[in-house]
């Protein structure tokens, strides 16, 4: 096996490399300063031109080709057989895109994350338009290079959600949005039912701080490998899995941004800290798709968070925290508080109801602009009027609109349908686990995490890249991915707490 082996050293360099630059592109979002942004821009265009010249190498290509037939009489499921499958999959992809077209989509994604972030500050979407319209035509060149049969969008989902298709998205939220909108417009019928209030009053930021981080070390968040910063928008990096780092932003004014955005980024987190240590240094060695991994952040933030079982352990050591300021608040009222459905601008601020909704609005816009339908000029009206035709509301400001997200500055176009896939999915993994283990919710009550941390370990994190997601998503559940279980959990949890 001398031939996978050298693939294995092969790889491992282009993973540590790879981690080098998510370790720069963490830097640029909560510690370098604004001045550096054009040395950083070309010190990431430099890498990812060294990464993508390594990976598409002669030498790479007939390594995997000898490597494959090293492993063609092992089991279908043996960790170098597939680290030899999944290779060979991500070299046919890189060698598609030129070297130099790779450097220049990092070099101006890399500017334009300083441009978009000034932009949200300003509210002033016409100093991000140019930078926007580049994205969008190199995202254009990125799907015509790696090629597609149905959909041009199918290229570019591909990269964040393997073998995944336009069709299948488009599928799967035309059955959830078939259930969801009616059940979320009998939800803001009565939205008076149930009162936010006590989630925005002042809550000193550095008790916000030391609570969220209580709370995701007693999750199974392991900050002997992790650590929190700030950043203009909330992310998870992993640069290895025993080096995986959070960020929040915090509201001295409003609780649920840091809060659950801690317990968010580290439920992602947790996913890679899982990776098997089998896989540390190859190409298997992280999440297998963003909709996965959205699955975990999701799990954790609401289906756990948000539950009754969960703040009748921490309400008291909430109220203790932020000393007098929910004094006056029941523990049924703060979980009504933190589950109330509203329409909102926000998408991270979302309650789970509507969240799906703001992702269906991303979907349809970045389709129509990677199909020249929609001019990225017209694009902050397009996403204005697709929020009134979703939520019922439109932004005051550009801000509170079309630049709140940080996605389209780094290019990322294709990746919104993975929040609500992965929405859905935390939904069936949870069922799923409560079949193996129905006292899951007593022990949540008890403040106890790792047998549900521990299922997802074992099913989900420790098999990093090694499957397919759909393969995954039926290996873990026993059935593929839908919106059913979805809709029984937000019935079942919001019909009581909104008397329907």
């Amino acid at each position: 096996m001398e031939n996978v082996q050298a693939l294995k050293e092969r790889t491992s360099d282009l993973v540590n490399l790879g981690e080098t630059q998510q370790l720069l592109g963490w830097d640029q979002q909560t510690n370098m300063p604004p001045g550096a942004a054009v040395a950083r821009a070309n010190q990431l265009a430099t890498l990812s031109k060294v990464i993508h010249e390594m990976s598409t190498s002669e030498e790479m290509g007939d390594l995997i080709a000898r490597a494959g037939k090293d492993v063609m009489n092992l089991p279908e499921d043996h960790d170098d057989r597939k680290l030899v499958e999944v290779s060979r999959r991500d070299y046919e992809q890189a060698t598609r895109l030129p070297t130099n077209f790779v450097a220049e989509f990092t070099r101006v994604t890399a500017l334009a994350h300083e441009v978009w972030a000034k932009a949200r500050q300003d509210n002033d979407f016409a100093s991000f338009r140019p930078e926007l319209e580049k994205i969008v035509d190199l995202c254009i060149q990125r799907a015509e290079y790696l090629g597609y049969e149905d959909h041009i969008y199918d290229a570019l989902l591909d990269q964040f959600e393997p073998e995944m298709k336009t069709a299948d998205v488009e599928r799967i939220f035309g059955g959830l949005r078939e259930e969801l909108v009616p059940f979320a417009l009998e939800l803001y019928e009565r939205n008076d039912a149930v009162s936010d209030e006590p989630l925005h009053r002042e809550f000193p930021i550095e008790d916000q701080r030391r609570f969220g981080l209580k709370v995701v070390k007693q999750i199974g968040y392991d900050l002997s490998r992790g650590r929190q910063d700030e950043a203009v928008h909330p992310f998870c990096s992993s640069f290895s899995p025993d080096d995986v780092r959070i960020t929040t932003r915090f509201d001295k004014n409003f609780l649920s941004p840091a809060l659950f955005g801690t317990i968010h980024e580290a439920g992602h987190a947790t996913y890679e800290q899982g990776i098997g240590r089998n896989l540390f240094q190859t190409v298997l060695g992280t999440g297998v798709s963003l909709g996965i991994h959205e699955s975990q952040s999701r799990l954790w933030e609401n289906v756990v968070a948000r539950s009754r079982g969960f703040w009748e352990y921490f309400y008291g050591l909430l109220r203790e925290t932020f000393k007098g300021v929910l004094d006056d608040v029941s523990l049924d009222d703060f979980y009504r508080a933190v589950n109330k459905v509203q329409p909102s601008f926000i998408r991270v601020e979302a309650d789970e109801v509507s969240y799906c909704l703001h992702i269906m609005l991303r979907f349809d816009i970045e389709k129509d602009l990677i199909t020249g339908k929609l001019a990225v000029k017209d694009a902050p009206e397009a996403w204005n009027a697709k929020m009134e035709e979703y939520l019922g509301i439109i932004p005051e400001t550009d801000t509170l609109g079309i630049l709140q997200d940080v996605h389209w500055s780094s290019g990322i176009l294709g990746y919104f349908p993975t929040y609500a896939l992965g929405t859905l999915l935390s939904a069936q993994l949870y069922y799923r686990t409560l079949q193996d283990y129905p006292a899951i919710p007593d022990e949540i009550r008890q403040g106890k995490f790792s047998t549900l941390l521990t299922w997802m370990n074992d099913n989900i994190h420790v098999h990093g890249r090694k499957y397919m997601p759909a393969e995954l998503i039926q290996r873990a559940t026993g059935k593929p991915l839908g919106h059913e279980d979805y809709m029984t959990y937000l019935r079942g949890k919001f019909g009581p707490i909104y008397n329907l």
